[in-house]
């Protein structure tokens, strides 16, 4: 992490203590590292009194690749009591600015979660969320954080948890159901978000093209993965809304397969609590008709 992070963060806490520290709030501020992780938290703080749920980073940021915190962000995250984090490594651009507040409470989403290994990156792949299945145990791993740190509303996280996985629950089924035929189909991907999603529904990810959202793929790998999709006829690329698709056109070109849109849900409007269930849904519908 580069060192201006603990000056803006200083700065941050000096803001706070003038206006916002030095006087109980009348609202506990709980801080999520990114739009997966607010949207999870939202559902469960939906009306509970005297919380509210702010959104570290942008929240068309996707994911947190290379991300640098400004300082309007650092202010937020002093002035929070709790800190939501997807983990398995997502954060680890703001661990040293997290490191600076031994009062923040940190709720890891991601903890007792068997993780998948990056294919072609360093650690573990963080995109735990996309998975259903994952994105529950999410949802409980946070509803569980917020009770212990915050039990005066246990019931009302509990209760609020409890409406959302069984949403989530019906969700997964039907995902389970229709995608059933298509158990063992290959897919190239674009951006390792899938890996949790293809392990759960039983698809295998053949290719990542661009593993660093917005690099470029050399030539070589491009011929590499045009020369795979041939060989094993895969008639669909799933490119994600959140970057460019140009190479996907490129291969799509070459080869004949047809552009298709998968959604990892790392970008959304900050007011539609159901987005993650009605953005897989339409995953679901692009993938019915792309491997049909």
């Amino acid at each position: 992490m580069k060192t201006w992070i603990l000056s803006l963060l200083s700065a941050g806490l000096l803001l706070a203590g003038c206006g916002q520290r030095a006087v109980k709030l009348d609202k506990m501020i709980i801080a999520t590292s990114f739009y997966p992780m607010y949207l999870t938290t939202a559902n469960i703080t939906a009306g509970v009194p005297g919380v509210q749920v702010v959104n570290l980073t942008r929240p068309t940021t996707g994911c947190l690749h290379d991300y640098q915190l400004s300082t309007e962000e650092i202010k937020n995250l002093s002035q929070a009591s709790i800190f939501v984090a997807n983990g398995a490594g997502m954060e680890s651009f703001i661990q040293k600015a997290v490191d600076q507040l031994p009062d923040l409470k940190i709720i890891d989403a991601s903890a007792g979660i068997p993780l998948i290994k990056g294919d072609g990156e360093v650690g573990d792949n963080p995109h735990v969320w996309v998975s259903v299945s994952g994105a529950m145990q999410q949802v409980n791993n946070i509803a569980d954080g917020l009770i212990k740190h915050d039990p005066e509303h246990a019931m009302q996280y509990r209760a609020n948890a409890d409406r959302y996985l069984v949403r989530l629950d019906s969700l997964r089924a039907k995902m389970h159901r229709e995608l059933k035929p298509a158990a063992g189909r290959d897919i190239i991907t674009f951006h390792e978000a899938f890996p949790y999603f293809a392990q759960e529904f039983g698809l295998k990810v053949a290719a990542v093209v661009e593993r660093e959202p917005g690099s470029e793929p050399s030539a070589a790998e491009l011929a590499q993965t045009i020369k795979l999709i041939r060989r094993k006829k895969i008639k669909a690329l799933f490119a994600e809304p959140q970057y460019p698709a140009k190479a996907a056109q490129a291969i799509a070109l070459e080869t004949g397969a047809k552009v298709y849109t998968l959604d990892p849900v790392s970008t959304g409007p900050l007011d539609d609590l159901s987005y993650y269930i009605a953005t897989m849904e339409k995953n679901l519908a692009a993938l019915r008709e792309a491997l049909r």
